[in-house]
């Protein structure tokens, strides 16, 4: 039987030994670290999903966890708790139904995630952009420093080891958090860090009023000296801070960013002397206690941002532990941010192709997840910053009708740092309906408006009949080719990567 005890509506405890999860959807990014935190603490796991093999499959089968198919025999009485996607409708899926029928409590994934901050000192990091990069960058910079810390993110992280978590304790708990839906409402932060705030997710926020109400609700679930760290070079951002301070006197706020010292805080990072060389990003860290040289591996101005309010995170768990700080501490951070290389599908290098009789300038090709124009505009710049020499060739592939439908005209305007733009028909989601956007809203539509503004684009309705025409281009000058977005036409880079690796 399983353990009725548990006071599951309450929190999941920092110790989980003994207790018996079972995972539907297993293999979701999301879930999959969610798996890693919960093992880690100590639970015993159990999951299934389809059949299909994706990369978080390493990562479980490193944890010994070898996920079934979906059945509602995988229920039994034995288990205390079934966590699910909310990919997963509790009212039609047969484990969550069996689940409920045997009386074991059921839990969605964002709720789940926010009963395991309640146990811990937690921080949120949350923003319309940079969440995945900016938790990333926290962890890899958290792995150098002498505290007790977890952090989950929601993809594969190559300074983790290539899993979605850190670990070294739990007395921290630091997690990438998501608006849609006000998902994040779940959580229980001591500290918010809030990246951006702009109008996205169309469908359940109709207006940029929406999102940013959205925002005002969250950060307003601080306790009393809580912490908001927010990127003062948002409009969105500031917005929200202005709102809250209304009714919030007693959070702390921390801004970052360039224009953090105007920001009217007693506390800001904000960084001077930007440069590249030799294949980095340098720059000095200015706060009001001290000043720090600092160097990236990563591309884009973007890239210091989400350091900056990285490196205020640690610094403010540092001070939370009643630590002074030091230039010891500061060098740790230093080495860190050398160690970080990204994250999986955010400016991920897929290959970087080296010149050959068949290819005389090789080629390096990049997956990046940016869906957003303003994200896009900033990833491509940073990109032709840290590539000034070579052909800028990306293929976008559009997330959803509602998005591409609402911000049609930003789309069209932000590949002006590319030099060619291949454009793709729409990745829909399932949870749309595409039909009420027949005859105003589609690839074709948005290639027809990009041209108007950018002399070189291509259309391929579907992502893998570009292939012959990006292998043509990239014979003729040293390339970097990038395929970005939400959708699928990541394989597009992989079938390039393997035709001029000599592999079908």
């Amino acid at each position: 039987m399983h353990n009725s005890n548990l006071a599951f509506e309450k929190k999941l405890p920092r110790d989980m030994s003994g207790i018996r999860l079972f995972f539907t959807g297993i293999k979701g990014t999301g879930m999959t670290a969610l798996v890693e935190i919960c093992h880690e603490r100590g639970a015993i796991i159990e999951g299934s999903d389809i059949d299909d093999v994706f990369y978080t499959d390493a990562i479980l089968s490193s944890l010994g966890i070898i996920p079934k198919l979906f059945s509602k025999n995988n229920i039994t009485e034995n288990i205390d708790l079934v966590f699910h996607s909310s990919a997963y409708d509790p009212e039609s899926h047969e484990e969550l139904l069996e689940a409920k029928a045997l009386g074991i409590p059921i839990m969605e994934y964002t709720i789940a995630l926010g009963h395991i901050s309640k146990a811990s000192f937690s921080v949120a990091v949350s923003g319309v952009h940079g969440k995945t990069s900016t938790t990333s960058i926290i962890g890899t910079i958290l792995k150098e420093l002498p505290l007790e810390s977890q952090v989950l993110v929601g993809s594969q992280v190559p300074s983790f080891g290539n899993s979605c978590t850190m670990h070294k304790g739990s007395e921290f708990f630091i997690a990438e958090t998501c608006e849609y839906k006000k998902h994040f409402l779940h959580f229980h932060p001591s500290i918010i860090l809030m990246t951006s705030v702009e109008e996205d997710h169309q469908d359940f926020f109709p207006h940029y009023e929406d999102m940013r109400d959205a925002f005002v609700e969250f950060v307003s679930l601080l306790p009393e000296n809580g912490r908001l760290i927010y990127c003062a070079d948002d409009k969105g951002s500031r917005d929200v801070v202005s709102i809250v301070k209304e009714k919030r006197k007693d959070i702390r706020y921390i801004a970052y960013g360039k224009n953090a010292k105007d920001a009217g805080e007693t506390y800001f990072y904000s960084f001077t002397n930007l440069y590249l060389e030799s294949g980095t990003q340098n720059f000095t860290v200015q706060t009001p206690d001290f000043e720090k040289k600092l160097s990236l591996r990563v591309p884009g101005y973007h890239s210091v941002l989400n350091s900056l309010g990285a490196i205020a995170v640690c610094l403010s768990l540092w001070e939370e532990k009643g630590n002074s700080l030091n230039e010891a501490i500061l060098d740790s951070i230093g080495k860190a941010l050398l160690q970080f290389v990204g994250a999986k599908r955010r400016s991920e290098i897929v290959a970087d192709i080296p010149q050959s009789p068949s290819n005389p300038y090789g080629a390096l090709i990049i997956d990046d997840y940016a869906h957003h124009p303003t994200a896009i505009e900033t990833t491509l710049k940073g990109f032709r910053d840290f590539y000034p020499d070579r052909l800028l060739i990306v293929s976008f592939m559009s997330h959803t009708y509602s998005r591409t439908h609402a911000l049609l005209d930003a789309f069209s305007k932000a590949f002006s740092s590319a030099d060619i733009v291949i454009l793709h028909k729409i990745y829909s989601s399932a949870r749309e309906n595409k039909e009420k956007y027949i005859g105003n809203t589609s690839g074709e539509i948005l290639f027809q408006k990009t041209s108007a503004h950018h002399p070189q684009v291509l259309y391929f309705d579907e992502f893998l009949d570009a292939q012959d025409e990006v292998l043509r281009l990239i014979q003729n000058k040293a390339s970097v080719f990038i395929t970005m977005g939400a959708g699928d036409n990541w394989k597009l880079g992989l079938a390039v990567k393997n035709r001029l690796e000599g592999k079908k």
